[in-house]
């Protein structure tokens, strides 16, 4: 994704906590966590007295036993294959059952509303999961400035309808290990988000 306008001042303390979500949730799914970001996870501390937080600790937990090969055959086998992975993570293909259909003609309407276009040397259709992310942290923390698209919009349009459902393949997935304390992280910051953007209608 290319953008051009730094991180807004104007963004509250809790917007650019979201931002970060939307970031590391984009980062753990856009490529196989290496070394330094396997450290970093294993960093997180979350507050144990929300679900959100509990799966924090255990996507940590989880990190700091990681090891970088066995999770980056893991990445291969969900999202890769030979053929293709256990997981399909397009809009498309979870909303119609077909790659490369409407819902990525709808966004890539959206991101040129945005301002925005697949960066150079990225071959993934648009409505990967891992750019969907990217955009919305983008959105939460103002780094596109005062976008024609509100991020309550772009994720009623292109997130709501089935990031929920693609999070709770990726948790029962055969070969998910790693990945599953950080699919329960997607599937209720994603539950959170959509609570919250209903509760400000």
């Amino acid at each position: 994704m290319t953008t051009a306008r730094p991180a807004s001042a104007g963004h509250s303390e809790d917007d650019l906590l979201r931002s970060q979500q939307y970031g590391l949730l984009a980062r753990a799914l856009g490529a196989a966590p290496d070394s330094g970001f396997l450290t970093a996870l294993a960093g997180l501390s979350g507050d144990s007295s929300t679900a959100l937080g509990r799966a924090y600790d255990a996507v940590a937990a989880r990190a700091a036993q990681a090891d970088v090969a066995a999770v980056e055959r893991e990445y291969f086998e969900l999202f890769i294959g030979v053929g293709r992975g256990e997981l399909l993570p397009y809009a498309s293909f979870y909303l119609t059952g077909f790659l490369n259909e409407r819902p990525l003609a709808d966004l890539r309407a959206d991101l040129a509303r945005l301002g925005l276009a697949r960066a150079e040397g990225r071959h993934e259709p648009e409505d990967h999961i891992a750019f969907l992310m990217e955009v919305m942290a983008g959105l939460a923390g103002g780094a596109f400035g005062a976008p024609n698209l509100d991020e309550q919009t772009f994720f009623a349009r292109h997130i709501a309808p089935w990031a929920v459902q693609f999070f709770d393949d990726l948790a029962q997935a055969p070969s998910a290990d790693f990945y599953r304390p950080l699919a329960e992280v997607g599937r209720i910051f994603i539950e959170i988000e959509a609570r919250a953007f209903a509760l400000s209608d």
